[in-house]
Formats: C-alpha cells, structure tokens, sequence
C-alpha cells in the first residue's frame, strides 16, 4: 500500500517506520508539505494549530483514506465538532481517528508484548477497512469506537489517558479484550 504521512515527528516517523517494516511503500512530509498523489492512505500527526496550513501545502491527496491521529494539545476550532471533522473539510475521501491515543514513545516495545496491545479509532464506513489493516500492520489491535461521531471522545480520552499517567503508571499500552480472550 502507498501511504504517505503529513508530519514526521514521533507519531508520523514512528508509524511511517513501522509500516516500512511490514512492507508499505511510506513518504513523509514535514512543514514544507509535499504530493500525496497515487496515495492509498494519508497519515495526519500534526499539532492541531498546523491543520489549516498543513492542507494549503499538501497535494494530491484526492480519494485516499485519511486517518487523523491528531490530539488537541495546540487547541482545537470549536466550529467542527472534533479535529478528524476539522480534517475531513479538506479532504474528499473517507476519515477515520486513530492512533492518537496511543505513546508513540512506546512504538519500539510493541513488538515484545505478550498480545498487541489496542488502538481505538473510530471511521467512516469507507475507511474502515484500510484503518484496521494499518493499525494491525503498527502492531496493535484494532478496537471501533463507531463511526466518525465518535472521534471527539477518542480526542477527550487523552486526559484520562494523561491522568492515568501523571497517578503513577507512566507511559502505558492498554487492551479491550472480550471475557475468556486476555
């Protein structure tokens, strides 16, 4: 799959890196932008402040699935009812939240978990499939949050994740698991 990702910070380099390892042919762009062009899938990891500029720079993206991994530490428009809605008016294909609930500091020790630890997303119908195929292919398991209305909550559950943290745990993977599956 050709995937490229907006931003090459720990969430955008860390999965470009991971997704390189299973196969995925990756471009990343940084602030100067880049063509998105004959992209399957568009990774956005970006400070929330950067959405609006980020789009102005970047072409080509056209039908591709974009997941937004985007965390509203920089502020958020009030105007859209979550950030992946704020991304969504600038693209024409589907969307889908994911990975923002999730250490990208921690990307180098999934692999030598006892399970996958999960990622949360929520997606339009459209983008359901790639997502939960990138998700898996980073080394986690896939958990729907439901469709894009959902994408609010996933943004809101960095506090608890940030509280969880700060109470002593640190940095943390997380699994939902169905009774007799953990």
């Amino acid at each position: 799959m050709k995937i490229a990702t907006i931003g090459r910070g720990n969430i955008g380099g860390g999965l470009a890196k991971r997704w390189r390892a299973t196969g995925h042919d990756v471009t990343e762009f940084g602030s100067e932008g880049g063509n998105a062009t004959g992209s399957d899938a568009v990774l956005v990891a970006i400070p929330s402040n950067a959405i609006e500029n980020a789009f102005t720079k970047v072409a080509g993206i056209g039908d591709a699935i974009v997941l937004d991994a985007t965390n509203a530490f920089t502020g958020r428009d009030e105007a859209f009812e979550s950030l992946a809605h704020q991304v969504k008016s600038h693209v024409s294909g589907p969307v889908a939240k994911a990975f923002n609930c999730n250490y990208a500091a921690l990307y180098d020790e999934i692999d030598s978990q006892r399970v996958p630890p999960c990622c949360l997303y929520a997606a339009e119908s459209g983008a359901v499939g790639v997502t939960e195929l990138l998700i898996r292919d980073a080394g986690f398991h896939p958990v729907s949050a439901g469709g894009l209305g959902s994408a609010r909550m996933l943004e809101d559950h960095l506090g608890l994740m940030t509280a969880i943290n700060e109470g002593g745990l640190g940095r943390f993977f997380y699994r939902y698991a169905m009774p007799g599956e953990l």
